[in-house]
């Protein structure tokens, strides 16, 4: 019994000894994923361990972590970078970076960052990526930066590759989040190219305008021509159309004359039978007189049948003549109207034509001789600058003085206290006369010359005599001549 007890014992002792012995074990082995890597220093050397486990010695060796993972961190320097025109600007980017995965970048990062925490190191980032940044905004242009924010970006990520590949890391991405100045540079920057499209689309609607002004001016034109070509046709149609019926008619009061002629052939030739027919029986009931007269019965048939065949042939002479004088009647009235109907679209056309060719002559000379006398005018003002100078002021003289005793249209009604003597009346007129006497002396006083001077410097001007004419030099005393 003692015996089995003390194994016991003895098993409880050797299971907490092995339980001691791995826990030990477990709590020296250090283990990381695959976005870290750990750094393992003292005994042994330096070794890395990236996404794996391995057991650290107490005393004799020491170990960190460090991360792999993506750094992000906004590049935006507190100073404004001046761009290759001296233009202040303010960008900001957002970089993307991270440690390299060989155990050589690893160890160069370790070296430099193991012992910082992610702010001290991205903060050294930043000011590496910041000095580059400002160096590479000093070699753009504002446009370049704002209308390229790509080659902005590869620029700046090739320049920071070698002096991050000195720090173990590597660029994974670069980009321009914001570009803005203090002074509207930017924002002015595409009023130009803004108004040149907008001029572009103005000049595109109204050339679209005119394209359609003439589609539509062709369109009315082709409708019109077919318009006229269609009455044409109409007219054309409805003339064939009564030369038919004309023709229809005249064959139908032929083939009535026809029909009368043979009825009234038929008619004679049966009055002439009977006539024979009577005679026959009276010739024999009275042979002898019959006999008699026989030979005057022959004669005058003979006479009725000369007769007959003349009112057959009076008829039909009659009919023919009359319907082939309404056929040539009708087609020359048609053939009239036609040509009349030809002349009139004709001398519509041209009295058009005549009076648009007209309206443009009239327009033309117009314009012709405004530009003449524009052009006569300038002419002149170039060439008597002083004479035109000198007449402007003296015809304004007059106005000059109307002015000046305008005042007095204002007063409604003036109220005059006299002494007897007449002189209250007289002080308005003397007061008025006071007012336009200043008048030369004001022009005077403007000019440097009296108004006689003015009149003999304009007619020395006017006459040609311009480097001849007498000089008028004013000075403080009034004015001299020389």
């Amino acid at each position: 019994m003692p015996s089995i007890l003390g194994m016991i014992v003895i098993a409880v002792l050797c299971f907490i000894a092995l339980l001691f012995v791995f826990l030990i074990m477990a709590s020296m082995f250090r283990k990381v994923g695959p976005n870290q890597a750990l750094i393992i220093f003292g005994y042994g050397g330096t070794h890395i361990v990236q996404g794996g486990g391995r057991v650290i010695w107490p005393m004799v060796q020491s170990a960190r972590e460090l991360s792999l993972e993506l750094m992000s961190f906004d590049v935006a320097p507190t100073q404004d970078l001046y761009t290759a025109q001296g233009v202040a600007v303010t960008v900001e980017a957002v970089a993307q970076i991270k440690v390299r995965s060989d155990p050589e970048s690893i160890r160069t990062a370790a070296e430099q960052f193991l012992t910082k925490d992610s702010v001290e190191r991205e903060g050294l980032i930043r000011l590496v990526m910041e000095g580059h940044l400002r160096g590479i905004v000093g070699q753009l242009t504002v446009e370049q930066i704002v209308k390229e924010p790509e080659g902005l970006g590869d620029k700046v990520r090739s320049t920071c590759a070698e002096d991050l590949n000195k720090m173990g890391l590597e660029v994974i991405s670069f980009t321009i989040r914001e570009v803005r100045d203090q002074n509207d540079y930017i924002a002015n920057m595409g009023k130009p190219d803004i108004a040149r499209i907008k001029r572009e689309a103005d000049i595109a609607a109204a050339e679209a305008e005119r394209d359609i002004a003439i589609r539509r001016a062709e369109a009315e034109r082709a409708s019109a021509v077919a318009r006229a070509q269609a009455d044409q046709e109409r007219r054309i149609a409805e003339t064939a159309s009564l030369t038919k019926q004309a023709e229809a008619e005249r064959d139908l009061d032929i083939k009535k004359a026809e029909y009368t002629a043979t009825v009234k052939a038929q008619q004679a030739t049966a009055d002439k039978a009977y006539d024979i027919q009577a005679n026959k029986s009276r010739q024999e009931l009275l042979a002898e007189e019959v006999l008699a007269e026989r030979i005057q019965r022959e004669e005058q048939i003979k006479v009725q049948e000369a007769e007959i065949q003349r009112r057959e042939l009076e008829l039909i002479a009659t009919v023919q003549k009359s319907a082939e004088a309404e056929r040539q009647r009708v087609q020359i009235l048609a053939e009239a109207e036609r040509q009349r109907r030809i002349l009139e679209a004709s001398g519509q056309a041209e009295a058009i034509r005549a009076q648009g060719a007209a309206e443009a002559d009239v327009v033309r000379q117009k314009g012709e001789a405004e530009a003449e006398a524009m052009q006569k005018k300038a002419d002149a003002y170039a060439a008597y600058t002083q004479a035109a100078m000198l007449d402007k002021m003296l015809t304004g003289l007059p106005e000059l003085a109307r002015a000046m005793a305008s005042s007095l249209n204002n007063v409604d009604r003036i109220t005059i206290i006299s002494d007897g003597h007449g002189g209250a009346g007289s002080q308005v007129t003397n007061e008025g006369a006071r007012m336009v006497a200043q008048v030369p002396a004001l022009m005077e006083n403007i000019t440097g010359m009296s108004i006689p001077q003015l009149l003999e410097r304009l007619q020395a001007i006017q006459s040609g005599a311009g480097h001849d004419a007498p000089r008028v030099t004013p000075t403080n005393g009034g004015p001299s001549r020389s």
